[in-house]
């Protein structure tokens, strides 16, 4: 499968690493330019790529960069992808520790994904926001191991969300649907889903749990 990864930071990375190794055609891409790239290109076999280019052909697109970075991306980032792609959006939003306050999140009180799905212009489901990186690399597990791990999934199209559960189960992880965009507060940061390294009951449990109000920590 062509995937896109639009963030080489340490989720974005690991990603890449893992998804190589299973044979997958990646191409990654970071703001601070495809030659920043290098060790990673060679330690994994990825393309380096322009952030322009990250999605050229991609049937799954990742875009893995800090909230206050997504405003500018830049336009048209789809437009030469796959015609059923999905997005993947791994962000969350850190008001004190990084993003500053957005206004449309605090004041509209759109979930996260939901304001980076109004920002690219396309259906995002939103996964990985609350996974470890490193876990991405050491807890992988077979399919019916007792202790292999479930991530939230939540999202609009069902087609792009069932092809992201796919992808999933193939990095060795399970998934749980958190249901739609507008329920993804489920997991945002401060819920108790967010980082919760258990399996399927625990996750479907953890997202009842969830309170919509944002704590505290987490509001600008």
């Amino acid at each position: 499968m062509k995937i896109g990864i639009i963030g080489a930071g340490n989720i974005g990375g690991n990603l890449t690493r893992r998804l190589t190794a299973l044979g997958h055609e990646v191409r990654v891409a970071n703001s601070r330019g495809p030659h920043t790239l290098t060790a990673l290109a060679e330690e994994t076999g990825a393309t380096p790529v322009p952030v322009e280019e990250a999605a050229r052909g991609a049937e799954i697109a990742v875009v893995t960069v800090p909230l206050k970075a997504v405003p500018d991306l830049p336009s048209g980032l789809f437009a030469e992808a796959a015609e059923d792609l999905a997005v993947i959006d791994t962000g969350n939003y850190y008001p004190r520790q990084r993003d500053g306050r957005i206004a449309g999140i605090e004041d509209e009180g759109l979930t996260e994904s939901r304001w980076t799905e109004r920002h690219l212009g396309h259906p995002v489901i939103k996964a990985f926001n609350g996974t470890y990186a490193q876990d991405i690399l050491d807890r992988p597990r077979p399919t019916g191991d007792p202790g292999r791990m479930a991530l939230p999934v939540a999202g609009d199209d069902e087609t792009a969300k069932a092809k992201v559960r796919a992808l999933i189960d193939d990095l060795g992880f399970d998934t749980v649907d958190a249901g739609g965009l507008d329920d993804s507060w489920r997991q945002q940061p401060g819920t108790p889903v967010y980082g919760l390294r258990g399996g399927v009951d625990a996750v479907t449990k953890a997202l009842t749990e969830a309170s919509p109000e944002r704590p505290a920590d987490f509001r600008g």
